[in-house]
Formats: structure tokens, C-alpha cells, sequence
């Protein structure tokens, strides 16, 4: 018993680690499910200029970068328990040990409630009966591991080690297709760094067309080339690729039309809905129509024609 004395506040903070840890893995695979269900099973509810899978993929590239770690770490924190309950049988039947599990349960289950309350609201606000069932499922999924694992701990003196092992296997399979299946839904480190590129290039391609409008506004023409661009705004510095480090083409086609083009390493069309820019902008004031940015892989041209009808250059004064 002296023994067990020496190592109790080593328990204590495991113990305590172990919540902790045991939360954020609760919550962050109920958000990885969450986004699955909302990414696979759109809602028509959700807004045109605000494309949901990327902003539902953005979460779980964010949720996945703390599973992949908490989890682990919970995981051996269970592990390193598990031996110690079994090498030192006496420790089972510690009061604080048993405070500790029944803390646990008490978080895990507001986690699991407040999760419910949510995905009620969410269903009583109209969403899609499909969706609310299946965040349901996934909802109680979650429960009953944690419970099935902190009843039996409370409740059995002595715990099946093969069923013990049997359950530990679920339950890392289960969070290893949650992580694996996140990855192919919001793609690799890789490819993503390919799509940030592109949304660089999109947002480079704005700021030139920003430019152009500005200049026409100002002279009642078309700049003939980015470098009178350039000098027309005063030490506003012109984006270049990045990638390339050379100025992206800009050429004019008539009196108030012009395009601008740039070589793209991935494709992003309307059935995509996964970028950061959306395929349906605003109607801007300043062109005919809506903007498209949506591309293929390589050189890929946009083409803008301003309506002088919706915004009439200043009258130059005399």
C-alpha cells in the first residue's frame, strides 16, 4: 500500500490528462463526422456566395490537426492505466481513482448532451432529416464507447484483458478511418498547398482587375499593358506569380474589354464548390454580368467587359 501512496499524484495528473484528452478527442471526432455528413449531404439551405464544402473542409483540415495529436496521447495515457491497474490490483479500489473515472463520465457526458442539443436545434431549424439522423448515430457512437469503457472500469473488479484489447482495436480503427477519411475528403498537405497557390493566383488576378477598372475610371480608357498599369497607381506594386516570380498576362481585346490569364497547377469548376473563391460572385457594377474565376489545370484565361452603362467614368473638368 506504501507503494501506491508514492505513485498516486502520478495517477492523479494522468487521471486528470486523461479527461482532458479524452474530451478533446470526443469533440473533435464529432466535429470530423459532423462535416463529413454536411459536406456529402448538402443542404440547399446553405448560402450561394459562401461555397459550404470549403468552409466545411477548412474545419476539418483544423479538427484533424487535433485528433491526430490528442488522441495518441489519450491512447497511451489508457495503455500506461491499464498496466498499472494490472500490475497493482490493491489501486482498483482507490477512492480518487474512482472520483476520477465518475469525473470523466460527467464531462464526456456534457460534451455528448450539448452535441445533442445542437444537432435538435439544428434539425428543428429545418435541416435535412437524413443529416439530423446520421449526426444522431454518430453522436451515440461516440457515447458508447466512452461509457461501455468507464462503466465497465467502475463497475467489474476485474476486467477481461482480452476483451480490453479487443475494444482498445475498435476504438483506434474507428478514429483511424475518421483520420484517414478526412484526409480524402479534404485532400493532402500536398495537394492543398497546389490549391492555395491557385486561390493565391485568383486573389493576384482581383487586384490587377481592381487596378484596371481604377485606371479607366480615372482616364476613360483601358491601361495598354500592366507596366502603364503600374505607373498609373502611384507605387501600387502589381502582383506577380509567385510561383514564377513573372507578371501575370494582361491583354486588351477592344474599347472596354480586356482578360487576364495565368497557369493554374489545379482545376476548379462549378461542381467543386471547395475554394476559398467563389465561382458566382456579387454582380460588380463595373462588368457585364457575374464573374467567373473557375479554371483547369494550366494556362487559363478570364475575360471582363466593363458596363459603361452602370458606371460612367468623371467627366474630366476643363
Amino acid at each position: 500500500m506504501e507503494n501506491v501512496h508514492k505513485t498516486l499524484p502520478r495517477d492523479v495528473f494522468l487521471y486528470l490528462l486523461s479527461i482532458v484528452t479524452l474530451a478533446a478527442s470526443a469533440i473533435s471526432a464529432g466535429v470530423l463526422l459532423f462535416q463529413y455528413i454536411n459536406i456529402y449531404i448538402p443542404d440547399i439551405l446553405q448560402s450561394e456566395y459562401q461555397p459550404p464544402a470549403f468552409y466545411y473542409k477548412d474545419i476539418v483540415r483544423n479538427t484533424l490537426a487535433v485528433l491526430i495529436v490528442v488522441f495518441p496521447v489519450y491512447a497511451l495515457i489508457l495503455r500506461f492505466l491499464s498496466k498499472d491497474i494490472a500490475k497493482n490490483p490493491e489501486k482498483r479500489e482507490l477512492r480518487i481513482r474512482k472520483w476520477l473515472l465518475y469525473l470523466t463520465l460527467f464531462v464526456a457526458a456534457l460534451v455528448i448532451i450539448g452535441d445533442l442539443v445542437a444537432v435538435l436545434r439544428g434539425f428543428l431549424q429545418g435541416e435535412l432529416t437524413s443529416r439530423f439522423i446520421l449526426k444522431s448515430g454518430s453522436i451515440l457512437l461516440i457515447a458508447a464507447f466512452v461509457f461501455f469503457y468507464y462503466f465497465k472500469q467502475l463497475k467489474d473488479t476485474e476486467i477481461s484483458p482480452a476483451l480490453m484489447k479487443i475494444f482498445s482495436r475498435m476504438m483506434i480503427a474507428v478514429v483511424g478511418a475518421i483520420v484517414v477519411f478526412g484526409f480524402y475528403t479534404a485532400g493532402l498537405p500536398q495537394s492543398q498547398r497546389l490549391v492555395r497557390l491557385d486561390e493565391q493566383k485568383i486573389s493576384a488576378l482581383q487586384t490587377i482587375q481592381n487596378q484596371v477598372i481604377e485606371f479607366w475610371r480615372a482616364k476613360n480608357r483601358l491601361p495598354l499593358n500592366l507596366e502603364e498599369l503600374k505607373s498609373a497607381t502611384l507605387g501600387i506594386t502589381i502582383p506577380v506569380d509567385t510561383q514564377t516570380d513573372l507578371p501575370y498576362q494582361y491583354l486588351v481585346l477592344g474599347n472596354l474589354k480586356f482578360k487576364l490569364c495565368a497557369d493554374f497547377e489545379t482545376s476548379f469548376n462549378v461542381e467543386t464548390k471547395d475554394r476559398a473563391i467563389s465561382v458566382s460572385a456579387y454582380p460588380d457594377p463595373y462588368y457585364s454580368g457575374y464573374q467567373y474565376w473557375q479554371h483547369e489545370i494550366g494556362d487559363t484565361c478570364f475575360e471582363r467587359t466593363i458596363d459603361s452603362q452602370r458606371l460612367n467614368p468623371p467627366v474630366p473638368k476643363r
